[in-house]
């Protein structure tokens, strides 16, 4: 390894001591060149191409950031996004050394400016050169999907983990693994470049010989994961999702930024039932990336198949070569059909990645909860609460579809708490009361990351997509008044089953309101208040 990492930086969201010897503005520059980034480098003196004869060009630099809070003596800034440049004020007494940005800013610093074609690919080649390539030292995969990202994540995770006997990292939605056994929380599904490629640098300094990622459309759309292959990637499922004006303007785009991963992996592992399935097929054909297909029945190479002596349970069977291993029944802690579609793709990505396919390791995702996704809580004998994270049409169905199909038989009454975002994905508004619809008997829309609408505006617009005359419906916008509500209402009819679902937060502790993040309980948490459940478990 080049560089040098300092144990004692830990914390994921922490700047990382490292010092690559080998990576200089001059190497910067001939990196963006053969990547046809480059369109100029400009100094107080002149502008030019090359970087040879500039002061420092073949000094180390000692630190790179996107956050002008970080820039210390030598340090090389990336502008991005949404950038102020009144940032840039004072920038030269703490030291800049260089900046790569899409635009000018020498009217704001003395700093060398590497002018690039764009920021987001020029920040991915540069990170991963800073860190020292890490990728080339783990077994890479990465995973994408309208949904069931984080569960898939998290059992391939399991799998790998203890097949490599703890040395596989995962950065997901919810939480990240850098050693193998610690989670910590994450911020973005896909994390920025520069903070993905650093963790990946920490993650191999800690021994780590594998990584599972989820991989948004977003890390595509905006080059988070420029310059990277998996060594393994999975495309599990589409539907329209995060359609609007600040994410995608139409599902074609949505769909063309999630199809990318295809020709940037080395094998594909693909849901057999995945809408657009035969565009998937011509853009693995068009790579020349093998696929392996995985599913519930059907022909694909990993199918598992609802066990007949456990509702809960599930059947794998791995087709190996020319013949086929069938595992013994398992059942995952997480209930759901859905979910067993999940574990047949963590299957066919464990396969993919080098555990034998009748390996005792797959038993290992049989441990898995992730928090959030299909969290079940009891209230009693009559009474079932439900956290998680659907969020859109397919999710929300799927889920109504697993209730119904595990608990069916005893005419459950189904309730919806549920709101959505505010400003964005407009469509899932409409689209989370179809999934439910004519099958739950109480809606009750509530508070879910409004930002800078009104919230009680979104819940009367999902309101008025209740067509059901059967359904009752009832806004309470405090989220954590709704689940008490909810709960308080199915206790009054204890004369049948009762369901609560509570959806759309999963394991998430805040909400966006005008623009920022305001603490929440969560919940989980706001669940077991209610139904009397102490951290342990037991009810009061």
């Amino acid at each position: 390894m080049v560089g040098i990492l300092f144990p004692n930086e830990s914390r994921s969201d922490s700047p990382m001591a490292f010092t690559n010897v080998s990576f200089t503005l001059s190497s910067a520059v001939e990196l963006l060149k053969r990547h046809h980034l480059l369109r100029e480098i400009i100094t107080p003196d002149h502008w030019t191409l090359d970087a040879a004869n500039l002061p420092g060009a073949n000094t180390p630099i000692p630190a790179i950031t996107y956050d002008t809070r970080k820039v210390g003596q030598g340090s090389l800034l990336f502008i991005k996004g949404r950038f102020k440049t009144e940032f840039l004020d004072g920038i030269d007494a703490k030291g800049l050394y260089a900046y790569v940005a899409e635009e000018d800013h020498s009217d704001r610093t003395r700093a060398i400016g590497i002018i690039v074609s764009d920021v987001h690919k020029a920040m991915s080649l540069l990170s991963a050169a800073f860190y020292g390539m890490p990728q080339n030292k783990l077994t890479m995969v990465g995973i994408t999907g309208t949904k069931g990202k984080t569960t898939t994540a998290f059992l391939a995770h399991a799998i790998l983990n203890e097949y490599s006997h703890g040395k596989c990292a995962l950065f997901s939605s919810v939480s990240l693994c850098l050693d193998g056994h610690t989670m910590l929380p994450s911020k973005l599904t896909t994390p920025e470049s520069l903070d993905a490629f650093r963790m990946m640098r920490q993650a191999v300094d800690n021994g780590m010989t594998h990584l599972v990622m989820e991989v948004s459309s977003q890390a595509y759309k905006v080059s988070r994961v420029y310059g990277l292959t998996f060594d393994v990637a999975a495309f599990l499922n589409i539907s329209p999702d995060h359609i609007s004006p600040i994410e995608h303007p139409t599902f074609e785009d949505y769909f063309h930024c999630k199809r990318q991963i295809i020709a940037n992996c080395r094998t594909l592992v693909l849901g057999a039932a995945c809408d657009h399935h035969d565009l998937l097929i011509e853009d693995a054909a068009a790579a020349g990336v093998e696929v392996t297909e995985f599913g519930m029945d059907g022909e694909a190479q990993v199918v598992t198949r609802l066990d007949p002596n456990n509702k809960e349970g599930f059947i794998a069977t791995i087709a190996d070569g020319e013949r086929s291993v069938t595992l013994e029944p398992m059942a995952l802690e997480m209930t759901g059909e859905f979910n067993i579609v999940n574990a047949a793709a963590a299957i066919a990505i464990a396969c993919r990645a080098g555990v034998p396919a009748g390996s005792p390791a797959m038993r290992a995702m049989l441990r898995v909860q992730v928090p959030g996704r299909m969290e079940r809580f009891r209230g009693g004998d009559d009474l079932l609460v439900y956290v998680d994270f659907a969020h859109n049409y397919i999710s929300v169905k799927s889920l109504v579809d697993e209730v119904e199909r595990v608990y069916g038989e005893r005419d459950p009454r189904i309730t919806l708490v549920s709101g959505t975002t505010g400003g964005k994905a407009i469509d899932r508004r409409e689209g989370i009361v179809k999934g439910a619809l004519g099958r739950v008997e109480s809606f009750v829309f509530t508070l879910d990351d409004p930002n800078f609408e009104d919230p009680a505006d979104i819940a009367r617009q999902m309101q008025s997509y209740v067509t059901d005359p059967k359904a009752s419906t009832q806004i309470v916008i405090p989220r954590e008044d709704a689940i008490a509500k909810a709960i308080a209402d199915a206790r009054e009819h204890d004369d049948r089953l009762n369901i609560v679902l509570v959806i759309g937060k999963g394991d998430e502790t805040r909400n966006i309101i005008n623009g920022k993040p305001v603490p929440y309980e969560g919940d989980g948490a706001v669940v077991r208040r209610v139904l009397g459940i102490d951290p342990a478990g037991r009810t009061a």
